[in-house]
């Protein structure tokens, strides 16, 4: 029975089975020898092939792959080696931008990944240190590839809303190796601390860049592994944050081009969720120069939901931030974009949903000068949602309590409204909030309407004045005869 089994294994195979221990000891992936775990499209030799439609892959061929023995046929004390030598098998590449090529050698990779998956998931053997590099070269030969040029375009924020995502064709495969490594990493089979040798920073880093892949269903699989990599390797966790770092990091001041920031922020907000209190430095420092500023890019519609989800759990955990995110939002408030100003106003809803009153006077001012000029906003939706504010019990407790000084920064916004905007959802709920001011304070109300009124006055009487010293300069000037060069002003006609 033994015979029988070695002689279908794959040359390469046996070799790995009968020199174990030279193999586990030249492939560490601090050594020279360890490049053997990249995937062959790292070679010089090896030219990668480039499609229109799918990655860059790894180029490997070989005339053709037997199936091996099936696990169930095979002794206990060999099904490692046999795991080992289908793995190996799996390392072959195809080329899916031709469907009708080696459809039977694609076929039996497909199978020996569905037994791979099968052996893993109801596996009781622990993993060998062969096997854990195995799986490691594998998925990095399968998975780790370069994408076109063209392929890795942000699709967020704008005109190309409705644009089809592009599917890579060969997802067939691409799918079953996932699905494989995330049943690994998951097994309780697997020795971490074995695992943390090959699982290195360089695989995680290679992990990272596929969120940048256009594939939606690419992109789930890569957010549940990095998932379970970060609840199963502890040592790399700060890692992780610091690499998820430099990708925000190189999308907001550099490139504002990437696929994965929704994903990547959903993981974050996962982390941030397991945050220990108090806050560390450095988890702050993330709120502030990560977070905070992934609201400029024109973008942000596209991760809007995750982000607004991580800034709420910071917030959630220690209030104090609150300020702090509501200057943030100040600062980049989007001017011209009305799209990303309604954005804006339902965060800055929910986070004033969670803030306390100390420092909800802090940012008062300046908060409503500028929902005051959104309130007067020609676009009904921007205009609407501001006013939307006043239906939060939460928010119409606090400007009570805070009544002075708020009302007479926005009863000018308020009296505009009333007096001059075209939509009629906008004026009823101008009216609304008037009556429900009145109702709050009727002094207050009368007095900040009084004060508006001789502002206005003040103000259309330094218009006429103006007005009329141009007139008399015009007339002058019109008294004047016109020698040489001599500037003249032309009455509009």
């Amino acid at each position: 029975m033994l015979k029988q089994f070695l002689s279908k294994l794959p040359r390469k195979a046996s070799k790995l089975d009968t020199d174990e221990s030279t193999r586990v000891n030249s492939l560490r992936s601090d050594s020279p020898a360890g490049k053997n775990l990249r995937p062959h499209g790292d070679n010089n030799s090896n030219t990668a092939k480039r499609t229109s439609l799918s990655a860059v892959f790894p180029s490997s061929t070989v005339a053709g792959i037997e199936p091996l023995l099936p696990f169930k046929d095979v002794p206990n004390g060999e099904r490692m080696n046999l795991f080992v030598s289908k793995l190996s098998l799996c390392c072959v590449i195809f080329d899916f931008s031709d469907p009708g090529k080696s459809i039977v050698e694609k076929d039996v990779k497909r199978r020996t990944l569905v037994e791979l998956v099968d052996f893993v998931a109801n596996g009781n053997m622990r993993f060998s240190e062969p096997a854990t590099l195995a799986m490691c070269r594998m998925c990095a030969v399968n998975l780790f590839r370069v994408f076109p040029p063209n392929y890795g375009s942000n699709r967020g924020g704008g005109e190309n809303d409705d644009d089809e995502p592009t599917f890579d064709p060969a997802w067939a495969h691409l799918q079953l190796v996932y699905e494989l490594l995330l049943k690994f990493i998951s097994s309780p089979c697997l020795d971490a601390k074995v695992a943390k040798k090959y699982i290195d920073h360089w695989f995680i880093l290679r992990l990272l860049e596929l969120f940048d892949a256009e594939d939606p269903r690419e992109k789930d699989c890569l957010k549940t592994i990095l998932h379970r990599l970060y609840g199963k390797f502890m040592v790399h966790r700060p890692f992780i944050r610091k690499s998820i770092n430099n990708i925000f990091y190189r999308f907001v001041f550099e490139t504002e081009k990437h696929n994965g920031v929704a994903e990547l922020l959903e993981i974050s907000g996962s982390i941030i969720s397991g945050f220990a209190l108090p806050l560390k430095e450095e988890h702050k420092m993330f709120l502030w120069r990560v977070l905070i500023p992934l609201h400029k890019p024109k973008s942000m519609g596209v991760y809007f939901q995750q982000l607004t989800y991580c800034v709420t759990q910071f917030i959630e955990k220690e209030p104090k931030l609150a300020s702090t995110v509501i200057m943030g939002l100040l600062k980049y408030w989007p001017i011209t974009n009305s799209q990303k100003e309604v954005m804006f106003l339902s965060e800055l809803e929910e986070i004033l949903e969670a803030i306390n009153m100390v420092e909800f006077q802090k940012v008062m001012d300046p908060l409503f000068w500028r929902i005051g000029y959104c309130m007067n906003s020609l676009h009904f939706q921007v205009a609407e949602r501001a006013l939307f504010l006043w239906n939060n019990d939460h928010i119409v407790n606090l400007i009570a309590h805070n009544r002075q000084v708020i009302l007479p920064i926005i009863y000018p916004a308020l009296d505009r409204n009333s007096q001059s905007h075209w939509n009629q959802a906008v004026l009823n709920l101008t009216h609304n909030i008037r009556k429900m001011f009145m109702e709050m304070d009727e002094k207050l109300y009368l007095s900040c309407h009084s004060h508006f009124k001789e502002e206005e006055a003040i103000s259309n009487a330094a218009v006429e004045k103006r007005k009329e010293a141009w007139k008399q300069l015009e007339h002058v000037a019109s008294l004047k005869p016109v020698i040489g060069n001599t500037a003249v002003l032309v009455s509009p006609i």
